[in-house]
């Protein structure tokens, strides 16, 4: 039972693709038919690759405004403030990180996908270039046997039946049974030229693949030492590293829309292909390949009649033919001309081995395998191919807005009370940074509410204060006095961590003279 013959069907996103504007540089709309020798077709596409250098000046130009307009208005906040801007920073970063993350695994995907398609159409050339060329050593073998060997032997044999013109005759019969077979065999195509156009293809887009795989794969690769980096120096609170970092954004969003623009004409021009791939083929081929031909193996259908099928018929009966008189002449010529029966044992190994060149050629003049090798390339470029490139331009389009978004922040505003900030909970432990009294360490020298009145000012008592060395031999001496347990770490600008009962009415008994003597350092 023969296996059932596969078709091929565009996929939608080629259709979707295919349906994109197309303009000439006079923005004029011209045809969307895959003509890439047409200059106006390549306008087309020239003008679909600057999308991506659009998108970068519109990034620009807005990272422009929005620099200006920081630089114009910038003004002096207060915590109350600039809190708020310091905490949008770091989420912000945190969450461009999060969404090029999710660009780099589309990336990852879209490469591996494109690559994988780019390959199967290469592997498919390559097979169909074996093919063409096996064809093209049979008919050239076949040529040389007929035109060169079996004249040799007919010239001697002639030499040696001269005597006998039955046996003249039948070698003149075989001359002309070898002439058809020589007629038949130079009116098949010549492809060789389709041969070398595959192997010219097949190299030159191994090599481009090869450099563009290797290129987005240095792409995704900066955009995650970049997401990871940016983390650091926003952890790390690193200008210099900020401000290298930022340049690498840079680049890296250049880099992101030009592989956007390429993308997208690339994957619109593999689109025009894919949606009608056997009409170009035949305006190719028309030189050197009949329209017949060229459908019989783009479509294989068996409908249509096979066009090598008469002069491989004759091919086979002239051949047939002249084994049936070399057996003869061996069966009755050589009892008579022992000489003779080299050239006949020679005529009939060339025949034997031309009919096994026949069965060969018929394999490989069939369609099937051809159109085989067709069908592996049109799904490896218009399935894996073009929709590898839809997820490379999705990971261009979310790395490029992600980086814009990371470039248009003010890294200066950082809040030194940020939670993120590790120097912010460095300096919330210096006591030089701010003056922080402590009602508790008036209380435990006075404890009355005359001698409050009579204390000294609280910054005068804070720079008085024992060590820490000597607040622990006090609080030994004082053996656990529940009435010092609450007393905070002299020295540190440690608030306490609680009140006791006597400081906590000592607090409300305090008159208005005292609180305006003190301040609002005890007010909670």
């Amino acid at each position: 039972m023969a296996a059932p013959r596969l078709d091929y069907i565009a996929p939608w996103w080629t259709y979707w693709l295919h349906n994109f504007p197309h303009f000439n540089f006079t923005l004029q709309p011209t045809d969307n038919t895959f003509r890439p020798e047409e200059a106006s077709y390549q306008q087309a596409l020239i003008l679909l690759a600057c999308v991506g250098a659009a998108g970068l000046c519109l990034s620009l130009l807005v990272l422009t405004a929005y620099l200006s307009c920081l630089c114009c208005c910038r003004r002096d906040a207060d915590n109350e403030v600039k809190r708020p801007r310091a905490c949008c920073v770091t989420w912000v970063a945190i969450g461009t990180g999060l969404v090029i993350c999710s660009a780099v695994g589309v990336g990852f995907y879209g490469n591996s996908e494109t690559n994988d398609g780019v390959y199967q159409l290469t592997y498919s050339l390559y097979n169909a270039n074996h093919t063409l060329g096996g064809i093209n050593n049979l008919v050239s073998g076949s040529l040389g046997s007929m035109e060169s060997g079996l004249r040799q032997h007919l010239e001697r044999l002639d030499e040696i039946f001269a005597t006998r013109t039955d046996y003249v005759q039948a070698l003149r019969f075989m001359q002309q049974m070898a002439t058809n077979i020589i007629r038949q065999l130079a009116a098949l195509p010549d492809l060789s030229q389709a041969r070398v156009d595959l192997a010219a293809i097949a190299e030159q887009t191994s090599l481009a693949e090869y450099y563009r795989w290797l290129t987005y794969l240095l792409l995704l690769i900066l955009d995650l030492v970049i997401c990871l980096v940016t983390c650091l120096g926003l952890a790390k609170q690193s200008r210099w590293l900020l401000i290298i970092i930022m340049s690498f954004v840079l680049l890296s969003l250049v880099l992101g829309w030009a592989s956007l623009g390429l993308g997208t004409a690339t994957a619109v021009g593999t689109s025009d292909f894919c949606v009608s791939p056997d009409k170009f083929i035949v305006n190719q081929t028309k030189d050197f390949l009949s329209a017949d031909v060229a459908h019989y193996y783009l479509f294989c259908s068996p409908n249509l009649p096979n066009p090598f099928q008469q002069s491989l018929t004759i091919y086979q009966r002239s051949l047939t033919t002249m084994q049936i008189q070399i057996q003869g002449l061996l069966q009755f010529s050589v009892p008579l001309f022992p000489t003779a029966e080299k050239d006949l044992l020679g005529i009939q190994r060339l025949l034997n081995s031309t009919e096994s060149n026949l069965h060969q050629l018929t394999a490989f003049l069939d369609c099937h395998g051809l159109h085989k090798d067709y069908l592996d390339a049109l799904m490896g470029v218009c399935y894996d191919g073009v929709e590898g490139l839809l997820y490379l331009s999705l990971f261009s389009l979310m790395s490029a807005g992600a980086l814009s978004a990371l470039l248009d922040r003010d890294y200066d505003d950082i809040d030194e009370e940020d939670p993120f900030n590790p120097q912010a909970r460095r300096l919330s432990y210096n006591p030089g940074r701010s003056n922080i009294h402590s009602f508790c360490s008036y209380n435990s020298s006075l404890g009355s509410e005359g001698s409050l009145s009579r204390a000294p000012p609280p910054q005068a008592a804070a720079a008085n204060a024992p060590p820490a060395a000597e607040y622990m031999n006090q609080s030994m001496l004082f053996g656990g006095n529940p009435r010092y347990e609450n007393v905070p770490l002299i020295g540190r600008g440690s608030p306490p961590p609680s009140y006791s009962p006597s400081m906590r009415t000592t607090y409300l008994s305090m008159t208005d003279a005292q609180i305006r003597h003190f301040g609002t350092d005890f007010q909670v």
